[in-house]
């Protein structure tokens, strides 16, 4: 092997990632990044946790265009569509019990659960960081007396405090939007002690950095430091929280909508509802009316978890650094400079 050679091999695509060049910025990008780093099954897990997320998300922001059919509509020109039709071209998917179409009501139950998921994540955000921001910086009984609390919360069954709170907020009959709000509300009691912890160990840590006491010594005022110095260090791992919570209020909104504390069938389609109403069909062998709203639910959980755990291992620095270390052994192994045979200097 040649030195050209052996330049062209060691040097090829070592470039560092500041320098420029085209599509520099596109290979910064949050997630484009995330994959870029990640490799063999890791990679799979995300890539396929991103394609089932970015599904879920299109067809709920597109389902007035996606569905054939209203969430609550029982008939067309035609007439009525009848109860339990198996599936046929004119319902893809079969009809439910109560002569909804499925495939219809699958693709709005993705809008709702969308909604939830928005409202609850925001919510739980706003409340948990606050009050952790708040808590591990100033400490003191305030800190003792939130601790307890989010701890007494955090034990309590989750599904248990979001019916309890479901009951309380809409009394067991919901509206679209109060049904929406009821059960985002219920969710958000349950995530906001897991932002409080988090939030809270990070600013107990950060707060007692040298940075920091010279913010105080310089006569930097308390807001200004929580806001722009303790706050920005210690909500790095919350992207990889919401993703594992998204896919845990879907879930707690199917527990909802099956145990029949969910949303009323007339006011939006729910997954968890759907799926409760046909267990009496699959003894029946009308399988089309479980299958598909459980189908739905499974995969939308999924995909969510996929990409938070795919994101959990990325951003641990041994478990990048062990799956980088094949591909980096690989590259000195292709650089190296064969022995001669011969023994001969040339």
């Amino acid at each position: 092997m040649t030195s050209g050679e052996i330049t062209s091999v060691g040097t090829a695509g070592a470039a560092p990632e500041h320098v420029g060049g085209r599509g520099a910025w596109f290979k910064k990008l949050p997630v484009v990044h995330q994959v870029r780093q990640s490799v063999g099954l890791q990679r799979g897990m995300l890539i396929a946790g991103l394609v089932l997320t970015a599904v879920f998300v299109l067809v709920a922001v597109f389902a007035p265009l996606l569905a054939p059919y209203g969430w609550s509509q029982l008939r067309d020109l035609d007439g009525a569509f009848g109860a339990q039709q198996p599936p046929s071209a004119e319902h893809w998917f079969g009809t439910t019990v109560g002569g909804y179409d499925v495939l219809s009501r699958v693709i709005w139950g993705a809008r709702t659960a969308l909604l939830v998921v928005l409202v609850a994540v925001a919510s739980s955000i706003v409340v948990g960081v606050l009050l952790g921001l708040v808590s591990g910086y100033f400490g003191g009984w305030l800190d003792r007396l939130l601790v307890v609390v989010a701890d007494a919360i955090y034990a309590f069954p989750s599904l248990l405090l979001a019916i309890l709170l479901a009951i309380v907020i809409s009394g067991g009959q919901s509206s679209m939007w109060g049904g929406i709000l009821a059960a985002a509300l219920s969710i958000t009691v349950v995530f906001v002690p897991q932002y409080f912890r988090v939030v809270r160990a990070e600013v107990v840590r950060i707060k007692a950095e040298a940075f920091v006491d010279s913010a105080r010594v310089l006569g930097t005022g308390h807001w200004r430091i929580m806001t722009r110095h303790v706050l920005r260090n210690s909500t790095r791992t919350l992207p990889l929280i919401v993703t594992l919570n998204a896919s845990e209020a879907i879930l707690t909104l199917a527990g909802l909508g099956f145990l029949g504390f969910g949303i009323e069938p007339t006011a939006a389609a729910e997954w968890g509802y759907d799926l409760q109403r046909s267990l009496a069909d699959v003894t029946s062998g009308i399988w089309w009316t479980a299958l598909f709203p459980g189908l739905a639910i499974v995969l939308a959980a999924m995909g969510m978890t996929l990409m938070g755990e795919s994101l959990n291992d990325l951003a641990d620095p041994r478990l990048r650094s062990r799956a980088r270390s094949g591909q980096v052994s690989g590259a000195v192994a292709a650089t190296a400079v064969e022995p001669n045979p011969k023994g001969d200097d040339a």
